[in-house]
């Protein structure tokens, strides 16, 4: 099932502190949200260790941060809105995090063409106060990782500051979403196609990567001594930029090509096969 390449099979330098960029959903906890006890332990070895574990997700941010508190994370950063939004664990602050960097864009035009292509779907902005305002009322389970949502008519939506846009269609299939999106034809922004008729829009140039690479240099960490772990599209950027990369094994076919070793699946605990390989 586990596949190596000549780079993967390479030991990592002992003596080195690595960055370890980890995307969420369906890479340390599975699709369901769960924790399990093998990945928690291994990942907070590491930060023990002096490694600098780093979540990266598309999650907001109160979803990031609720799964740094499951590792005991009290120290470090967390990457949240697919790199559009930076936060610094501070056990000193009232929070006990604070953004460091938040980046935003003028949602309107997305916003309007991905309406006149897609007109029943649902719509979240998350704007540069990390509210999040939708369109209607998704789907139970759809946001629950972020928190609370207001909801508020699409032209509100339009008049917002955004760190990032989902869209959400509950009907059709994924190839005919997959479709619609290159109807809409998105400029001057960057975007990612997920599991299930899910697409999440950032600022143009924002990626799981850029952030990562913001996070090395306040951390001092030389881009060979990162690694990064996913399983969907909204990590191809992370992947292709950090010094070693896993691909989860449930991850499809076009994203594994980035990788330097294709893990088990999330379900039989594939971050951990995959960070042992390289990491011990």
């Amino acid at each position: 099932m586990t596949t190596t390449s000549t780079a993967a099979a390479q030991a990592a330098d002992a003596t080195a502190r690595y960055l370890i960029g980890l995307d969420l959903d369906g890479t340390v906890v599975d699709y369901d949200g769960v924790l399990h006890e093998e990945v928690r332990d291994y990942l907070m070895g590491l930060a023990d260790a002096g490694q600098h574990v780093v979540i990266a997700t598309g999650r907001a941010p109160v979803g990031a941060l609720e799964v740094a508190n499951r590792l005991e994370q009290t120290r470090g950063y967390v990457i949240s809105s697919n790199g559009a939004v930076i936060m610094e664990l501070d056990p000193a602050t009232e929070l006990g995090w604070k953004p460091v960097h938040v980046e935003t864009f003028d949602p309107a035009s997305a916003l309007e063409q991905m309406e006149s292509v897609m007109p029943t779907a649902l719509y979240m902005v998350e704007d540069e106060n990390l509210v999040r305002w939708a369109s209607e009322d998704f789907p139970r389970g759809d946001l629950t990782a972020g928190g609370d949502y207001n909801v508020v008519s699409f032209e509100e939506l339009k008049a917002k500051k955004a760190t990032r846009i989902v869209m959400r269609e509950l009907g059709g299939s994924q190839p005919e979403f997959a479709e619609a999106v290159k109807r809409i034809g998105l400029h001057g922004v960057t975007y990612s196609v997920g599991w299930s008729n899910w697409l999440d829009i950032s600022p143009e140039g924002i990626s799981k990567a850029s952030a990562l690479q913001r996070v090395a240099d306040l951390l001092g960490v030389d881009r060979a001594h990162t690694v990064a772990a996913g399983d969907g599209s909204n990590d191809a950027e992370m992947l292709d930029w950090a010094g070693h990369a896993i691909v989860m094994g449930q991850a499809r076919d076009e994203l594994k090509e980035l990788a330097d070793f294709v893990a088990p699946p999330v379900e039989e605990h594939g971050l951990v096969t995959g960070l042992r390989s390289f990491l011990g």
